[in-house]
């Protein structure tokens, strides 16, 4: 059972009267998580998560994870630390590096502290034993830390030095082998963020120093954003505008129904996907043996989620500006129980029906999923707050009306405000219809069936 008096949750103390100074921009999620104690500045640009916050985190890997592995994904580890040679043989060291962290051994050999991972895992390939086409195609995925040296680090988990990536990279016989990778991954990459309730669009973009043929990013709208989308209301397209080549004295039509009603929007890029042909393989010479018993170059793709930027970017497009609000699969917990006051004149009465309500809520959402606030030296009011602001989906009060002996009755908070004052059976069905809408998604019940799914989306091409 998750007792909130045993939760480490160092919200900030800020004294009344007191005037703070802002030294950078905030934005509405690094405000909240911070003043909530759910994310701690660690030194600039950098992040420590606290317990609640991690519990999201580890949801959204969970999440990743299936998807990946419905995609045909096998999870591997690579080390950090990347020889900067192999950038080298690729050509990425003469490009643009001022982000990226360099350290030296012992020895005086140079390393990278990865920011992606292409040339390590092309080099692995090229390094093992002739892989043959019966193999192929091979879809390698990680979950680590990575880093880039930003000049501005803003917004909190949005744009910091050190964070969370999902990376994938993929390894087939041709061109068309390639296609068919990027569409399976593309649509399990769409299938994600479906479940995760937050609007998103899908655009075309610039290969940038990745290189390769063929690139889509995915965006949360938000006046945050660093990257300039257009809009199509017509039709929904979507495209970067440095794709789009917009100037600034000509009208643009959209590129998918000729339309004019092009609208300007900001976008916070949360993942990346790429076609890369040989660009890395042919260097660093990782090839397979194919049918003819021949060496040829691997053709690669590689596929990008910002794992606490998601988390960020989308408690920046749902939450107000005092409350936290989650994406169902998201949220810390699925229910905060509120019990009455030490010393109130209902607290024998009020505290069965608690102990009840642990019990049954705990056995519909699951025990992990419920967090009992048994700091009942606090008034609820003041419990109620905090809650409200945590965003928990559902928040349960039992206060006095739950004591009246003949119809007992629970505060029932819904995130986003809404109050219900419901019976026990009412409270306790809505907790099951919460979990259920969680399993639903969980089991992607929008769409038909998985191996359609799958078939449909290898014959997609992007």
């Amino acid at each position: 059972m998750n007792k909130a008096s045993r939760l480490f949750c160092p919200a900030l103390i800020t004294p009344k009267n007191a005037v703070v100074k802002q030294t950078e921009q905030l934005s509405r999620s690094q405000k909240l998580l911070t003043e909530l104690g759910l994310v701690k500045s660690g030194s600039n640009g950098t992040y420590q998560i606290m317990p609640m916050a991690q519990r999201s985190v580890d949801k959204l890997v969970d999440l990743v994870q299936s998807n990946m592995q419905l995609a045909g994904g096998q999870k591997i580890t690579l080390p950090i630390l990347t020889p900067t040679n192999l950038w080298k043989k690729t050509g990425r060291l003469d490009g643009d590096i001022s982000e990226f962290y360099m350290v030296r051994d012992r020895s005086g050999k140079q390393f990278l502290m990865s920011p992606t991972h292409e040339e390590a895992v092309t080099a692995m390939l090229a390094t093992t034993s002739p892989i043959s086409y019966r193999q192929l195609p091979l879809r390698l995925y990680q979950i680590g830390p990575k880093f880039r040296d930003e000049l501005k680090t803003r917004f909190g988990l949005m744009r910091a030095k050190e964070f969370l990536m999902k990376d994938m990279y993929s390894f087939d016989v041709s061109e068309e082998k390639a296609g068919e990778t990027y569409a399976i991954v593309s649509a399990a990459y769409d299938r994600l963020f479906k479940q995760l309730e937050v609007p998103f669009v899908k655009v075309n973009a610039a290969t940038g120093m990745m290189g390769g043929s063929v690139s889509h990013e995915y965006h949360y709208i938000s006046p945050v954003g660093e990257d300039t989308l257009l809009q199509c209301s017509s039709c929904g397209f979507a495209g970067n505008s440095e794709v789009l080549d917009v100037k600034p004295e000509s009208p643009v039509s959209c590129p998918s129904c000729k339309g004019s009603d092009l609208k300007e929007v900001r976008g916070v890029e949360v993942a990346h996907t790429f076609v890369l042909g040989d660009k890395y393989s042919k260097p660093l010479g990782a090839t397979f043996l194919n049918t003819s018993g021949k060496p040829q170059s691997l053709v690669m793709g590689c596929y990008g989620i910002g794992i606490t930027r998601v988390i960020a970017a989308a408690l920046e497009v749902l939450s107000s500006e005092q409350e936290l609000y989650w994406p169902c699969l998201l949220a810390p917990y699925d229910v905060c129980l509120i019990g009455p006051k030490q010393g109130s004149k209902e607290q024998s009465a009020a505290e069965l029906i608690e102990n009840e309500l642990l019990s049954k809520v705990g056995k519909l959402c699951g025990h992990q999923e419920l967090l009992h606030d048994d700091r009942k030296e606090l008034t609820i009011g003041k419990r109620l707050l905090e809650a409200k602001r945590l965003g928990h989906p559902l928040t349960i009060v039992v206060g006095a009306k739950a004591a009246q002996q003949d119809s007992p009755l629970l505060e029932v908070h819904l995130s986003k405000g809404e109050k219900l004052e419901l019976d026990i059976n009412e409270a306790l069905k809505l907790v099951a219809e919460h979990s259920q809408h969680k399993k639903n998604l969980l089991n992607c019940s929008f769409l038909q069936d998985k191996e359609e799914y799958i078939s449909q989306s290898a014959g997609q091409q992007h």
